[in-house]
Formats: C-alpha cells, structure tokens, sequence
C-alpha cells in the first residue's frame, strides 16, 4: 500500500502497549448503509475522500468524493482543512485505516472510516458514477488525475 520499509514490530501486539499505559486513539466508523442514510437525509456533515489510486477512483467512484490517495498524503496533506470533517474510504478499509491513522498523527480529529470501503459503498444506495474500464480511460485522464495529486 505504499509503506514497504517497516523498521520494526511490536512485541506483544497492541495488548503490551495497552498494559504498558502509552497513548493510543480510536478512528470512528460507519457502515457504508449508515452513510447513505446521512447522505440520503439531504447533507452530509462532511466530506467523503476516497483514498484509493486515482485509476481506481476514474474507473467508480462516490458522486462528489474527492480523490485523496494514502500514496501521496505526505505531499498533499496541505489540501485537507483540520476542522473538516472527512469519510474515508479505500477498497476494502485497509488503507482508509492506514491515511486514518497517519492523519490523528498528524492532528487531524474529524476522520470517519467507511467499513469495508467501496466493496460495501458498491451494495449500498450511496449516489455512485458509471463504471468504467481501466482500460478505456483515456491516457490524458489518467495522467491528469495523477498529476492533481501528485
């Protein structure tokens, strides 16, 4: 997912560093259905980002996301507002989880994980755009959406 270069593991897991008393911090969720009800209800209370690559985004994606991939939340953690609140996604929401976790560690407060990302977000009644082969995009599209986030 773009973070290969692991310098070491903790001993016991998470339990060892609960029992130890150092600082930790939760990441609230929602089901995809939960969030299609709030949508649904005229408003959502903040922004859905979708941290998946940004062929994936091209090819399906949530109406009025916006594409946030964890492989570049480094260089453009400057385009997220602290105040706002955000609903993220990725696939399946191992990489929302991961761009969740950097971002409280970075001080941002208002994250929402989407569970089970676009596979749930697929089944549910969340307003979505036509699905497009990856491999029907056109190349300058591609490269567009790419450099918007890189």
């Amino acid at each position: 997912v773009g973070y290969d270069n692991t310098l070491g593991y903790l001993s016991g897991g998470f339990d060892s560093w609960k029992a130890a008393g150092k600082p930790m911090d939760t990441l609230d969720s929602i089901s995809a259905n939960e969030l299609a009800r709030e949508m649904a209800k005229g408003g959502l209370d903040g922004r859905v980002v979708d941290v998946r690559k940004p062929t994936e985004f091209l090819s399906h994606h949530v109406i009025g996301a916006a594409n946030f991939p964890l492989d570049y939340v480094n260089t453009n953690m400057g385009r997220l507002d602290r105040e706002e609140k955000y609903y993220l996604h990725c696939l399946g929401g191992y990489r929302s989880v991961i761009m969740g976790s950097i971002l409280k560690a970075r001080g941002y407060e208002n994250l929402v994980d989407v569970l089970e990302g676009w596979r749930a977000i697929e089944e549910s009644e969340i307003p979505k755009s036509d699905y497009s082969c990856p491999t029907t995009i056109p190349q300058e599209e591609i490269d567009a959406a790419i450099e918007a986030v890189a």
